[in-house]
Order: structure tokens, then C-alpha cells, then sequence
């Protein structure tokens, strides 16, 4: 699966708007088409509540709140299409899967849609730096490199 021009530009688009915090999204579809879905980091929220629990700021991790993150899974499923990536961006930082990303996608040991592609967008100085997807490798049961678009 590939994403196209429009999708990798509207996802660019929104991490260049919420730099330097992460923005966070879905992209949803099938064959004919790709849906970019841009939803709102609730990291600063949940560190302002309980920054022992989440001592991390919105510069540094995403949250998407689990009923937006449910409304869009619901709604496109509905409509027949798949989840195809999940995407984040990283302010000042490479583009690279890190640990905490790692954790985040692998609840009970698997990514809850282990078919989606993962991909870090790199923000450096206000300017689109790099984009880099990811993969489950299922048999070995790590992300792996893989080609967005």
C-alpha cells in the first residue's frame, strides 16, 4: 500500500500547522481512495491533569482521544474502507519510531490494525524535514522500514 501526493501533503500540511507540538492522525480507505483524518493531540491536556501519569507535553507525544479515535474507525468501516496508516509527527526530531511510539501501537503485544503502515513526519525549524513509514513484521513482531508513497 502506497499513500499518494494528497494524502503525504495533508499530513504534511498538519504538522507544519501544530508544529512545534505533534499533530496526529488516520488515514482511511481502500483501492479508489484515501482519507486523511486530522485529530486533535489531547497530550497537553492530559499532562496539565496528571503530569505524573503522562509527564510528556505535546512537543514531545501525541494522544488522540479514544472516542474520536473510535468515531473515525467506526465511521469508515461503515463506509467499507480500511484503516491504512496512522500518522505523527516529530517536532525537531528525525523521523524514526521510537520506543514510546512502539509502545503506544503495541497493546497486548500487536499494533491493534497490524496492516497499517505508521508514519513520522520530521518538522525541523518550521520546514518539513523528512517522512519515514513503518511496518508490523507479524513473524518477528517488530516495525520495520517501509516506502509511504
Amino acid at each position: 500500500m502506497k499513500l499518494n501526493k494528497d494524502v503525504i501533503d495533508r499530513m504534511y500540511d498538519h504538522a507544519l500547522i501544530e508544529y512545534p507540538d505533534e499533530c496526529c492522525g488516520i488515514i482511511t480507505g481502500n483501492d479508489d481512495t484515501q482519507t486523511v483524518h486530522q485529530c486533535e493531540n489531547i497530550q497537553n491536556r492530559l499532562h496539565a491533569e496528571d503530569p505524573m501519569r503522562f509527564p510528556r507535553d505535546a512537543r514531545t507525544a501525541y494522544f488522540i482521544d479514544r472516542t474520536e479515535f473510535d468515531r473515525v474507525i467506526s465511521s469508515s468501516l461503515v463506509k467499507g474502507e480500511n484503516v491504512l496508516a496512522l500518522y505523527h509527527s516529530h517536532a525537531e526530531h528525525e523521523a524514526y519510531f521510537s520506543e514510546e511510539d512502539v509502545a503506544a501501537q503495541t497493546v497486548f503485544g500487536e499494533p491493534e490494525f497490524p496492516d497499517a503502515l505508521h508514519v513520522v513526519i520530521s518538522v525541523m525549524n518550521r520546514k518539513i524535514h523528512d517522512l519515514k513509514c513503518f511496518k508490523w513484521d507479524r513473524g518477528n513482531e517488530i516495525f520495520y522500514a517501509d516506502e509511504c508513497g
